[in-house]
């Protein structure tokens, strides 16, 4: 049945979702008690156990070793046999890592073009061609040696009243640069800081040092960086200690605020729109109402040859043969598996899974493990082609649907994005994940409607109408993408208002 028929309070029809006809499992829309009725998939049955909203309950019999198919993929298999009615979880699911035949693509997919007349939102066109949705000064720190005197450097501007069209002064601090051996992790931490240095959101900003870290300001100033005027590097060293710093910063910026306010907000194409998709603090419910209505989004997206980027290596483990077959070409299908390799053997180095990723929280949600969580996660993604995949931080520049490698841990994984020049981000959240990013905005799409009524300030999305009978994916997938034209032109999200800037750049070498 469709999901905008369901309708409360829970009936034997609307008790449970089913999602598709191989499906030996059924989602519980409310929490449903013992001997509670359902019917789903052509069966009908009374639940035996007591099962919580959006976690799972077996439709037929499952013998011991069988699989549990969710999606109309495996997403695990029985530990002991399973009766019909009762709740499938992680007591009776075993995780089995599934090697896949891969249904690679034989051609090649054009580039998508934008149509004329295509929507459009006001933005601030940079010289390069790209699009700012904000207009910003950023005080970045080279390392953790100057992360605090940025800090302070921004908080000196939080009771000045700037320009209307100039967003603010903002920092950002970390605690890497220093004390780091010089191979891929200090390379990925440069492209990191140059890309949200030099980035469409950022009118002017100041790159700041202490002066003896191994992360020296001046690789930030060599050939290829922005004009002098839109970029400073200074260390408190050789400016004076952090007070004189402090002033020294506060006369560029004086400058660089000047030079912000005389940029104005044009009409613009929405295929400027680089667009983050992030999913934190999942549940059940994700992969069924925030996730397909985000997908809708990314293909509408996509399809005006906008790009809508999606990330976290570990939450495609397990659903990577689906981006595969819908790969571009063969050789950007191989990059995408090569990154699963490469993520592989990093966590094998570290002593860990990819079913590590589930948090405590997410199994509170109702997913069982790693396999569920990835095929509720690439739904983000939509249908479109995938059309180039990126390293950690790298520029995107290919048109379309793209894919980024990033941990799951979601304020590393929008630092790797942002760096790479999304000036959007839609984040979907069934346990209420509540963070933004200094320079980028953060819609924030809740998965369920109990998770809204609790932290209806922090979200700017109700998905859970879908799952309530409300609304359609479709519907909800205009509201997003309306939304994202809105806040790409000024309109500030909740976690914008509320002041969450989280910049956390992913360290993956070792500590010198």
């Amino acid at each position: 049945m469709s999901l905008v028929e369901i309708a409360k309070p829970p009936t034997a029809e609307n008790a449970a979702i089913h999602l598709s006809g191989r499906d030996n499992v059924a989602i519980a829309r409310v929490p449903l008690a013992a001997g509670q009725p359902v019917r789903a998939g052509g069966r009908e049955l009374e639940v035996k156990d007591a099962i919580p909203a959006g976690h799972k309950v077996a439709l037929e019999r499952i013998a011991a070793g069988g699989e549990i198919v969710r999606y109309g993929q495996e997403m695990g298999r029985a530990r002991v046999e399973i009766e019909p009615g009762r709740h499938v979880h992680v007591h009776n699911v075993a995780f089995e890592e599934i090697h896949f035949h891969y249904e690679f693509p034989s051609g090649e997919i054009a580039l998508p073009v934008t149509p004329k007349n295509a929507p459009t939102f006001r933005g601030y066109l940079r010289e390069d061609g790209r699009a700012g949705t904000r207009n910003y000064v950023a005080v970045v720190a080279a390392s953790n040696c100057a992360a605090h005197t940025a800090e302070l450097i921004a908080r000196s501007y939080e009771q000045e009243k700037l320009p209307g069209n100039v967003d603010g002064v903002v920092a950002f601090p970390h605690g890497e640069g220093c004390g780091m051996s010089m191979g891929p992790d200090f390379k990925q931490l440069q492209r990191t800081l140059a890309g949200v240095l030099d980035h469409p959101n950022v009118a002017a900003a100041i790159i700041l040092g202490l002066g003896c870290e191994v992360n020296q300001v001046e690789h930030y100033l060599g050939p290829g960086a922005p004009h002098a005027s839109r970029l400073v590097g200074m260390t408190l060293q050789n400016t004076g200690g952090t007070r004189a710093t402090v002033e020294a910063a506060r006369k560029e910026i004086g400058r660089m605020i000047e030079q912000a306010a005389g940029v104005e907000r044009v009409e613009l194409p929405a295929s400027k729109i680089v667009l983050g998709l992030e999913c934190g603090g999942s549940d059940s419910f994700s992969g069924i109402t925030a996730n397909p209505a985000l997908g809708y989004c990314s293909d509408k997206l996509a399809g005006l040859g906008g790009i809508p980027i999606l990330s976290e290596t570990t939450e495609i483990f397990g659903a990577e043969h689906l981006l595969v077959k819908r790969s571009r070409n063969r050789e950007v299908a191989e990059k995408l598996l090569a990154m699963v390799s490469w993520y592989k053997d990093y966590l094998r180095r570290m002593g860990g899974s990819f079913d590590d990723n589930p948090s405590p929280g997410n199994k509170e949600g109702g997913l069982t493990n790693i396999l569920e969580k990835s095929l509720g996660a690439v739904i983000k993604g939509g249908a479109s082609p995938l059309m180039d995949v990126l390293e950690y931080a790298e520029r995107v520049r290919t048109p379309g649907f793209n894919f980024m490698n990033t941990p799951g841990y979601d304020p590393v994984s929008l630092t790797g994005m942002a760096a790479g020049g999304a000036n959007v981000f839609v984040f979907t959240t069934g346990r209420g994940s509540a963070s933004g990013f200094p320079t980028v905005p953060v819609v924030k799409v809740v998965t369920n409607s109990a998770t809204y009524r609790r932290m209806s300030e922090d979200m700017d999305v109700n998905a859970g109408r879908i799952a309530d009978g409300e609304a359609t994916v479709e519907k909800i997938g205009e509201e997003i993408f309306d939304l994202v034209l809105r806040v790409a032109s000024g309109e500030k999200t909740f976690s914008e208002s509320l002041g969450h800037k989280e910049f956390v750049p992913w360290r993956i070498g070792p500590v010198m």
